[in-house]
């Protein structure tokens, strides 16, 4: 029986192993899909000396930090700079990105003609994957930080002006994910309208309170739950292939 695992920290909720045990299930696929929650990523070599371990998933906090493991990266992977599937071979561990994939996948079905700027709100490992599908589906996009870097914008910065340039708005940050659900970022909601998508990486809540504010709004709203799909069942393809 092949073993698959997420490695992750605090991953009690995760999207995953429910997602892959079902598969395994109704696929009838001799194989088991367990959490590997990670108190510090320096854990990460003992999972490698499980039996028949075949392929792991990566989610925060351990996107970046684990690819010092690993002893290839697929080139997608070292562009976006973050790994959230890992592949192995052998006794060799490469380093896949399918979020990316995923993200453009989901999205570019709710894009309209008017859709050509976006801000991404955080700058973690998720977000560069996001840029990368952005910048693959032709839409320039900003970064908004609270600690922004050259060519970044502060949260201070999002005014009238700046909400109805960029009208793809995507949260890349983990405020609002279950169980604190009244967290959002903090920018103008009242300058979203109905010309703007407001998508959420976050699938837990469905719908969580920057998805309210935007909806509120008359913004459309997407959540994570589509991109989690994809990225999953593209891992699945590296896994097998």
């Amino acid at each position: 029986m092949r073993t698959f695992g997420l490695i992750g920290r605090n991953i009690s909720y995760s999207f995953s192993r429910k997602y892959f045990s079902e598969k395994f299930e109704t696929e009838n696929i001799d194989a088991v899909y367990r959490n590997f929650d990670l108190g510090e990523i320096s854990e990460f070599p003992s999972i490698l000396k499980i039996r028949n371990i075949s392929g792991m998933n990566v989610t925060i906090p351990y996107k970046q930090n684990v690819m010092s493991y690993l002893d290839d990266l697929h080139s997608d992977a070292r562009e976006i700079d973050a790994v959230n599937v890992i592949k192995i071979e052998g006794d060799q561990l490469i380093g896949y990105n399918t979020d990316h994939l995923g993200f453009q996948d989901s999205i570019k079905i709710l894009l309209k003609p008017h859709h050509q700027k976006a801000l991404i709100l955080g700058t973690g490992g998720a977000s560069k994957a996001v840029a990368f599908a952005l910048k693959n589906l032709q839409i320039d996009y900003s970064f908004v930080s609270r600690n922004p870097g050259i060519g970044q914008l502060s949260y201070e910065e999002l005014n009238q002006e700046v909400l109805a340039e960029n009208q793809v708005i995507i949260n890349t940050t983990p405020l609002g994910t279950f169980p604190n659900i009244e967290q959002c970022p903090d920018i103008p909601y009242e300058f979203l309208t109905p010309q703007h998508l407001a998508y959420d990486l976050i699938y837990n809540p469905a719908e969580t309170k920057f998805l309210q504010k935007a909806s509120k709004q008359g913004s459309d709203i997407c959540n994570g739950l589509r991109m989690l799909q994809i990225q999953a069942e593209k891992a699945w393809e590296i896994w097998n292939s």
